[in-house]
């Protein structure tokens, strides 16, 4: 009992380092592979990675996705938490947890089930006469443009922005209100000195999950996608599973890509932010 109270601390790190090894590992892993030729250690699969022109067509469209679909979410979901936190109590917190109940692979099944040529919608408005043939119904799934995946991640990340966003506004001190209030400061003046600084840090965080979560899931695009363009995840998958041992060289090279770019996007920005946040946390313990 006395050797756990005094190293409590190196147990509750123990999760943490044990995530951290197996992240660490499956990342060191991933580059020994994307530098291993035939002849050794070499860079040419990072210098050649560019001159693919699928590579290109799958960056645009995954980007194209995930910039659309990230700023929906953010800004349907932000615009519902600002409407409605002030009327949630605690009993009715736990409805924000029902959709995130269902994984995003159940979520793509939903939508191809109701927005298919063949799916709920079409066959209703063909058995009320409000369209001929199913064909005539547009394709808004399997589809070049991506709509249904744009669809199904908005869907599915709109309740996880509620998530982020509900406990930062309830946690909002009332007495801001007040004293800017009493200040004779105008709503404009509340969301530029208060709200906005105060949930700036989780909007950041919860961009770079939910963007860095559709940029690599496979599951949606796998379902509701089409051969060509391909988001990038689906095209490293086809690489990693090709009989050819470069392109399964090219999939680890162009995941450890990915890695490298989010996880400077999220350690430049938790820099940044993390001390915004601290200031904001000593100012709100003085009222």
């Amino acid at each position: 009992m006395k050797w756990r109270q005094t190293n409590r601390l190196l147990l509750l790190l123990l999760p943490a380092c044990a995530f951290l090894l197996l992240a660490g590992g499956s990342l060191s892993l991933a580059f020994m592979e994307s530098v291993r030729g035939e002849g050794g250690f070499t860079w040419a699969y990072y210098s050649s990675l560019f001159g693919r022109q699928e590579l290109i067509d799958s960056l645009l469209y995954s980007i194209l996705i995930t910039l659309s679909s990230t700023f929906v979410s953010l800004a349907a979901g932000w615009l519902i938490v600002r409407s409605f936190y002030q009327y949630i109590d605690g009993n009715g917190k736990w409805m924000v947890w029902i959709p995130m109940l269902f994984p995003h692979f159940v979520w793509g099944y939903f939508v191809l089930l109701l927005l298919g040529q063949s799916g709920l919608i079409s066959t209703f408005l063909v058995q009320t006469g409000l369209l001929e043939d199913r064909t005539l119904f547009p394709v808004l799934v399997q589809d070049q443009s991506g709509v249904g995946i744009f669809i199904t991640y908005v869907w599915k990340e709109i309740p996880f922005v509620i998530l982020m966003l509900l406990p930062v506004y309830l946690q909002l001190p009332k007495q801001f209100k007040e004293v800017n209030a009493v200040l004779g400061g105008s709503g404009a003046d509340w969301f530029k000195t208060v709200e906005w600084p105060w949930v700036k840090p989780v909007m950041f965080e919860t961009s770079l999950i939910v963007s860095a979560f559709v940029f690599t899931a496979y599951e949606v695009p796998g379902l509701l996608g089409v051969s060509y363009p391909q988001m990038t995840p689906v095209l490293a998958y086809e690489w990693f599973y090709s009989a050819a041992q470069d392109e399964r060289t090219m999939a680890f090279t162009l995941l450890m890509f990915v890695a490298l770019i989010f996880g400077t996007m999220a350690l430049a920005g938790f820099a940044l932010m993390n001390k915004r946040r601290m200031l904001l946390s000593k100012s709100s313990h003085r009222y």
